[in-house]
C-alpha cells in the first residue's frame, strides 16, 4: 500500500504472526514505521526512541513520567491518568530500557484506540515538561519553613530508592554496569538516588529535544484497524518536523581479554552465626545475536542450562548447599551485546569463591558431555508448542511483536526477522542433538573472557549510613544558603505545593478524547460453559477456538485441610512437581513434562464466595497439550497427584529455601501487596488464608520448618501425606476442560480414566483456629522507603456498597490519592482496593518516603469524596471500570475464568447486576463511599511495611502506634 509521506520499504506475510508487515520511511523525517495487519481485535500501537543516558542521573526515567504531564494539545497536569481513568485501554503505560524508552498502547475499542494514540503522540512529541513538572517527577529540595529541614523530594527519586533498597536489583544493577564499563549499559537508565540530584532542567529539556524526534523513533502498529489511516495519524504528526541527525547510537563495548570481579555492600541483616546474607554472579557478555536462529538458540540453551529446576545447571547450584535460591540463569536478549548470567544468593560470602568455581566445572562438563536427548527433546517441545499457541497472557500480542521486532531494529537490523521462526526452529531442531549446544557453551561461556564475577554482601550500617549521608549533603547544602535563598526554597515548595493542588481547567479536561456512555456496551460477556459430572467430581467444559489445544484444570478443595497444613500448601504444590515419583526421579518427570506438554503447573486461588461470605479455597493442577498427547499429560498428573516422592527431604529443603529466598526478595517490589495481605488477614477467613500461604506468617512459617525439616523431617513428612490423602479426593474435585468441540467426546473419556484413578470418600469441610494480630502493624524491612496500608471490612462495620464502588475508588485513586500521596507526597504509587464479595477494603502506598502524613491522606479521603464530581469525570470512571470487566482473555484464561466465578459464587446473573450498577453509578454512591472511608479513618487497621527509622520515628510521635515486628 502506497501513502504519499512513507516509503514502503519492506512488504511481505508473516505466517507464522498470521499479519501482513509492511516497514515504512517517512520521507520527510526518516522515521521508521512497522505496520502488521492482522485480525486481532486488541490494536496496539507503540514509538520509542533511542534514549542512551550519559550517566546515572535518571534522566530518560525521568522524562519517561514527564512527557506525560501534559502536552501541546492537551495542558492539562496529567493526561495520563485522566486515560487511565477513562478510557477502555488494554495497555496503558511507558517503559524507560538502557537504550530506549517506549510508549505503548492498546485497545479492542477503535475509538478508544485512536484517542490513546492521539494523547501519546502530541504527549512524546509536543510536552510541556515545565520544570514544575521536572520537580515533581524527578526531584527537587523542599522546605515547608525557614526553620524546617531541607528534604529530597520526587516521584522517579523515591521509586528509585526503593530499586536500590532490593538486594536483588543492586546486584543486577552492579553485574551489568561492570559488565559495560565503556558503554551506556555502564549507567543506571533508571537513575542512582544519589545521583539523581545531580541532574539540571537544562539537561532535562536538552535531552527530549536531542532525542524525542522522529528521525529517531520506531513505531509499530498491530491489529485490524485501517492500515491507511495509521499513516496518515503519523504523518499529521511527523510532518510539523524536519530531518535531523540523532547520535544516539548505542556503540559497542570493546573486549576485554581477561575476567574480572566486582563487590559491593547491600542495606540488610547479618545472622552472625550462620552467615546467609550474601550473594554472587557470574556474568558474560555476549556478541550481537545474528538472526532469529542466534536468539532462538540462545533462549534455548538458557532452558536447557538453567530454566526449570530439574536444568542441570540449576540443579548442581540449588543441590550445592551453598546458598538459598539461584539468581538469574539465562541469557537477556534486551541488550545490544546480550548479558548472561547466574548465582546464588542466600550464602555466605566467604563460600562465593566456591559457587563461582561450581558454575564453571558444571559448564566444563557439559561442554565434554552435553545434554541427554531426553533433555533436548523436552527444550524444543516446549520452544515449538509456546511459538506455535503464541500466547501472551495478560499483554497484547502485538506488544510482544513490537519488542520482539525491536532488539534488532534499534540498532540497524531487520526487525521483521525476528517474527518468523519456522525456517530458523527447524535449523536449530536439526543441529541440537549434535556438537551445536556444546560448542556454544564453549564459545558463549568458557571461551569468553568477557566475564564478571559479582559479589554483594550485607551490611547492617549501610542504611542508616546512607540516610544519614543524605541528611549531611542537605545539611551542607541549606548551610550555603542565605537567608533569601532560604525564602526561595521555602516559597518555591509552595509554588510547587500549589500548582499540585490545582485544578485544571474544565475547557482544558474537556480537550481529553474519550467515549461516550453510548459506546459501552450494557450486557456482560458470556462464555460458553457446560456443567456435568464425570464419576463424583464436577465437570465444566468451554467450547471454545484454542488450535488443536486442550487446557485442563484439575481443582480440589483446599477446606478439607485442618489449620496447620494451610501454610505447606505452596511447598507441597511445588513438591507434586519437583520431586520425582516412585517411578522416575524429578529430572526425568520434568523432561517428560517438557516432551509431552505445553507444561503443567500448579497454583492455589482464594476468594469469599459472593452468596453466602464461605471461603472458596482451592488447589489447581492445570496443563495444556495438543489432542495426541493429551492422555500422556493425564499419566502424568495421576503420577504427580498419587505418587510424588514427598519422602524426598533434600529436595523438599531446597524447595522451602527457594521459598524463603523469594519472599524476601519479593518485600521491596512487592511491599505494597504483602501489606495488603497482611491488613485483610484479621478481616476475613479467605484473607487470613492468603496470610498463612504468601505473607509475612508464612515467612514466618518458612523460617521454622528449614529448621524442622533439618531436626525432624519425619514429622514434616507425616503432615505432606496427610495433605495427600485428605486434599486429593473425587468428591472435592473439580475438572475443566477448554477445547474445540470436536476434542470432547475423547478427551471425555481419557478424563473418566483419569478420575477413576483417584480415591473417593467422604467430604468434610475443617474448621480454621484462626490467628489473631495486632491492632496495628509496623513490619520492619532494611528499606529506605514504605509501603503504608490502611484498611477495614465494611460488611463488618455495618456498610453495605453496591458495584458501583469500584467508579468512586477509580475517581479516588486517579485524583485524590494520585495527587496527595504520588504528586505531593512523592510516592510512587497510591491506591484504594475494595472486593464487594467479602467487603475489604484498603488503603495501600508503594515506595513512600512518608508514613504518617499517607495515613493523614487515607483519613482525608471522604472529604474529597463529598466534595462531589462532574458529569464529564463520573463518564470517565464508568468507561474505565467498564473497561476493565471487558478485558480481553486467550481461550485458555476464558475457560479458568468461567470456571472460578462458579466456584466463587459469581453467577452471570451477579455479573450483569454489577455491571448494571456500575453504568448507574451517581453522586449518591460518592456519599455512600465518604461514609465507608470514614469509617475506615476511624476503626481501620494499619499496617506498615518499611524502614526502621520512619516506624520508629512514627512510633514517637503517635504514642507507639504500631506494634514492631522485624521481617528480615
Amino acid at each position: 500500500m502506497s501513502h504519499p509521506a512513507f516509503e514502503l520499504v519492506r512488504d511481505e506475510a508473516i505466517a507464522e504472526i498470521n499479519s501482513q508487515a509492511r516497514l515504512y520511511r517517512h520521507k520527510k523525517t526518516g522515521a521508521e514505521v512497522l505496520s502488521l495487519i492482522n485480525d486481532d481485535e486488541n490494536k496496539v500501537f507503540g514509538i520509542t526512541f533511542k534514549t542512551p543516558p550519559e550517566d546515572a542521573n535518571g534522566i530518560a526515567h525521568i522524562l519517561e513520567h514527564s512527557v506525560l504531564c501534559g502536552s501541546r494539545k492537551y495542558p492539562v497536569k496529567k493526561p495520563f491518568v485522566e486515560l487511565l481513568k477513562g478510557s477502555m485501554h488494554t495497555f496503558l503505560n511507558a517503559m524507560t530500557y538502557p537504550d530506549k524508552t517506549a510508549y505503548p498502547v492498546a485497545s479492542q475499542n477503535l475509538k478508544d484506540f485512536y484517542n490513546l494514540v492521539d494523547v501519546y503522540l502530541d504527549a512524546v512529541l509536543f510536552p510541556i515538561i515545565s520544570e514544575d513538572t521536572f520537580e515533581q517527577e524527578g526531584w527537587h529540595y523542599e522546605l515547608d519553613s525557614a526553620d524546617a529541614p531541607l528534604v529530597y523530594k520526587g516521584v522517579v527519586f523515591n521509586e528509585m530508592k526503593g530499586v536500590y533498597s532490593s538486594p536483588d536489583s543492586v546486584m543486577h544493577t552492579q553485574s551489568q554496569n561492570a559488565l559495560y564499563p565503556d558503554t551506556t549499559y555502564g549507567k543506571s537508565s533508571g537513575g542512582d538516588p544519589k545521583v539523581i540530584p545531580d541532574l539540571t532542567y537544562a539537561q532535562f529539556k536538552r535531552f527530549h529535544e536531542t532525542y524525542y524526534h522522529p528521525s529517531n523513533a520506531r513505531v509499530v502498529f498491530s491489529g485490524d484497524d485501517a492500515p491507511e489511516k495509521r499513516l496518515d495519524i503519523l504523518d499529521a504528526y511527523f510532518d510539523q518536523f524536519d530531518r535531523i541527525a540523532v547520535d544516539a547510537e548505542v556503540k559497542l563495548q570493546p573486549r576485554w581479554n581477561a575476567p574480572r570481579a566486582v563487590s559491593g555492600t547491600y542495606a540488610g541483616t547479618i545472622d552472625s552465626e550462620k552467615r546467609r546474607d550474601g550473594m554472587v554472579s557470574v556474568n558474560w557478555m555476549l556478541d550481537e545475536p545474528d538472526g532469529r536462529e542466534e536468539t532462538l538458540s540462545h533462549g534455548m540453551l538458557s532452558y536447557l542450562l538453567a530454566g526449570n529446576s530439574a536444568a542441570p545447571l540449576r540443579k548442581k547450584l540449588n543441590e550445592s548447599g551453598l546458598g538459598e535460591g539461584v539468581l538469574g540463569g539465562g541469557i537477556s536478549t534486551y541488550l545490544r551485546q546480550p548479558m548472561a548470567g547466574v548465582g546464588l544468593k542466600g550464602i555466605d560470602p566467604s563460600n562465593a569463591e566456591k559457587v563461582e568455581a561450581l558454575i564453571l566445572d558444571t559448564l566444563r562438563d557439559l561442554a565434554e558431555t552435553g545434554f541427554s536427548d531426553e533433555q533436548i527433546d523436552a527444550a524444543i517441545n516446549m520452544f515449538e508448542f509456546n511459538l506455535r499457541e503464541n500466547n501472551t497472557g495478560s499483554t497484547p500480542r502485538g506488544m510482544s511483536y513490537m519488542f520482539t521486532a525491536m532488539g534488532p531494529w534499534l540498532h540497524g537490523g531487520d526487525p521483521l526477522a525476528q517474527l518468523s521462526f519456522e525456517e530458523a526452529l527447524a535449523s536449530v531442531k536439526a543441529k541440537a542433538k549434535g556438537e551445536h549446544f556444546k560448542n556454544e557453551i564453549r564459545r558463549l561461556f568458557l571461551d569468553n573472557p568477557h566475564r564478571v564475577t559479582s559479589t554483594l554482601e550485607a551490611d547492617p550500617e549501610q542504611g542508616a549510613r546512607e540516610a544519614q549521608a543524605e541528611v549531611d549533603k542537605l545539611a551542607a547544602v541549606r548551610a550555603g544558603l542565605d537567608n533569601e535563598a532560604i525564602q526561595s526554597v521555602v516559597a518555591r515548595t509552595e509554588r510547587l505545593k500549589a500548582l499540585q493542588e490545582a485544578v485544571d481547567k474544565p475547557e482544558d479536561l474537556a480537550k481529553i478524547p474519550t467515549l461516550s456512555r453510548d459506546d459501552l456496551e450494557r450486557d456482560i460477556r458470556t462464555i460458553p460453559t457446560d456443567e456435568s459430572a464425570i464419576d463424583a467430581a464436577r465437570f465444566f467444559y468451554h467450547d471454545l477456538a484454542t488450535i488443536g489445544i486442550l487446557y485442563l484444570d484439575v481443582g480440589f478443595d483446599v477446606t478439607v485441610l485442618d489449620s496447620e497444613q494451610l501454610p505447606y500448601m505452596p511447598l507441597f504444590g511445588r513438591a507434586l512437581l519437583q520431586t520425582g515419583t516412585s517411578k522416575e526421579d524429578f529430572v526425568s518427570l520434568t523432561q517428560r513434562i517438557g516432551r509431552t506438554t505445553g507444561g503443567v503447573a500448579q497454583h492455589r486461588a482464594l476468594a469469599t464466595r459472593s452468596e453466602d461470605g464461605q471461603t472458596a479455597a482451592w488447589f489447581f493442577l492445570s496443563g495444556k497439550a495438543v489432542a495426541d498427547k493429551f492422555g500422556d499429560m493425564l499419566d502424568i498428573m495421576s503420577d504427580v497427584l498419587l505418587d510424588a516422592r514427598l519422602s524426598n527431604k533434600e529436595r523438599f529443603r531446597q524447595m522451602a529455601l527457594e521459598e524463603k529466598a523469594g519472599f524476601e526478595a519479593r518485600l521491596v517490589p512487592g511491599g505494597n501487596g504483602i501489606v495488603d495481605t497482611r491488613i485483610k488477614a484479621a478481616l476475613t477467613e479467605a484473607s487470613w488464608v492468603a496470610e498463612q500461604m504468601s505473607g509475612v506468617s508464612y515467612h514466618e512459617f518458612l523460617k521454622g520448618l528449614i529448621e524442622r525439616i533439618d531436626s525432624d523431617w519425619a514429622s514434616v513428612e507425616a503432615v505432606l501425606v496427610s495433605i495427600r490423602e485428605k486434599l486429593f479426593n473425587r468428591g472435592a474435585m473439580v475438572i475443566n476442560l477448554t477445547a474445540d468441540a470436536d476434542l470432547l467426546d475423547r478427551a471425555k473419556s481419557e478424563l473418566g480414566q483419569f478420575v477413576g484413578k483417584l480415591p473417593g470418600g467422604k467430604f468434610e469441610r475443617a474448621t480454621w483456629r484462626q490467628s489473631s494480630f495486632a491492632a496495628h502493624e509496623g513490619l520492619i524491612i532494611p528499606a529506605q522507603v514504605n509501603y503504608v496500608g490502611k484498611g477495614a471490612n465494611l460488611k463488618a462495620l455495618g456498610i453495605q456498597l453496591t458495584a458501583s464502588a469500584s467508579v468512586v475508588l477509580r475517581h479516588l485513586n486517579t485524583t485524590y490519592l494520585w495527587d496527595k500521596v504520588r504528586v505531593q507526597g512523592g510516592a510512587y504509587g497510591g491506591s484504594s482496593r475494595f472486593d464487594l464479595s467479602s467487603g475489604n477494603f484498603s488503603f495501600l502506598s508503594y515506595r513512600d518516603p512518608n508514613l504518617l502524613k499517607t495515613l493523614e491522606a487515607y483519613d482525608g479521603a471522604a472529604k474529597a469524596l463529598r466534595a462531589g464530581i462532574g458529569e464529564q469525570d463520573l463518564t470517565r470512571s464508568i468507561i474505565g471500570v467498564i473497561g476493565d470487566l471487558d478485558r480481553p482473555e486467550f481461550a485458555d484464561a476464558k475457560g479458568y475464568s468461567a470456571m472460578w466465578r462458579i466456584l466463587n459464587g459469581t453467577t452471570d446473573a451477579v455479573r450483569q447486576q454489577r455491571r448494571d450498577e456500575v453504568l448507574a453509578t451517581s453522586a449518591a454512591d460518592f456519599e455512600a463511599m465518604a461514609a465507608a472511608v470514614e469509617a475506615v479513618a476511624e476503626k481501620g487497621r494499619i499496617v506498615v511495611l518499611g524502614g526502621e527509622a520512619a516506624i520508629t520515628a512514627a512510633n514517637a510521635e503517635r504514642d507507639g502506634l504500631l506494634k514492631v515486628q522485624k521481617v528480615v
